[in-house]
């Protein structure tokens, strides 16, 4: 057993190296030095809130640590029929395939959040493009999924960064409302930041942390008291 499981963790591990060495080669043949800056289309302009005709609400977790918290967050997701978007880290997924399969099979979504956590807004085209392009590889390598939504880190982006998602086909998410969860762990902040002035199409910035998994049982039966929907990003902004 011991050794079957050896097997599979150095296979798994071949198929990222192979990943990363294609996208490195890709990134160095295809990228394309210079382009003609596209950014206030209607098509590739950042998205800070989701369809207000609907009475949905979405969870945006961007996950770069703490699996056991984010297991715990889908558990919770579970019990309460929620469905949320999980953007992820490359460096984050690359360890964590059996998770990010959890996530797709519970019905969540998968988002890129870049591989570094880097500040795009001081990356030039090329750098943006690899940071969302190898997460996007990895992450199709280890579980399937085509993700389509992209999060900058810090919600730090530039034309750059509008460009090159768009010429990946993704769409830049930003938030409506943030916990602050990284910073604050007082839960009684975060369900006030989560839940005060709820309105249609709400996008709400959340984090894996012990603190965040703790008050979303409350902060789940507030949407559903004041009757909300909880959905995925993708389907909260469609039709806009």
């Amino acid at each position: 057993m011991k050794r079957l499981k050896r097997q599979r963790r150095l296979t798994v591990i071949t198929d990222v190296l192979i990943v990363l060495v294609l996208a490195v080669v890709f990134s160095v043949i295809f990228i394309p030095e210079k382009i003609t800056p596209i950014y206030g289309g209607e098509k590739n302009n950042p998205i800070y809130n989701g369809n207000k005709d609907y009475k949905n609400v979405s969870l945006m977790f961007n996950v770069y640590e703490n699996t056991e918290v984010v297991n715990g967050i889908l558990d919770v997701l579970k019990v309460h029929g929620a469905k949320a978007t999980f953007f992820v880290g490359g460096c984050w997924a690359d360890d964590n395939s059996d998770t990010l399969k959890r996530i797709l099979s519970e019905g969540h979504e998968l988002g890129n959040h870049g591989y570094f956590h880097k500040d795009h807004k001081q990356l030039p085209y090329e750098k943006n493009r690899e940071e969302i392009y190898l997460t996007d590889l990895i992450v199709k390598a280890l579980c399937g999924a085509k993700m389509t939504l992209f999060a900058p880190p810090s919600g730090s982006f530039s034309f750059d960064t509008l460009n090159s998602a768009y010429e990946l086909g993704y769409k830049v998410i930003m938030w409506s409302k943030d916990t602050i969860d990284w910073r604050d762990s007082d839960e009684n902040k975060i369900f006030t930041r989560a839940t005060q002035n709820l309105s249609n199409g709400d996008l709400v910035l959340m984090h894996p942390k012990e603190h965040t998994l703790k008050t979303l049982p409350k902060i789940l039966e507030f949407y559903k008291d004041a009757g909300f929907s909880v959905v995925t990003v993708s389907e909260n902004v469609k039709d806009i």
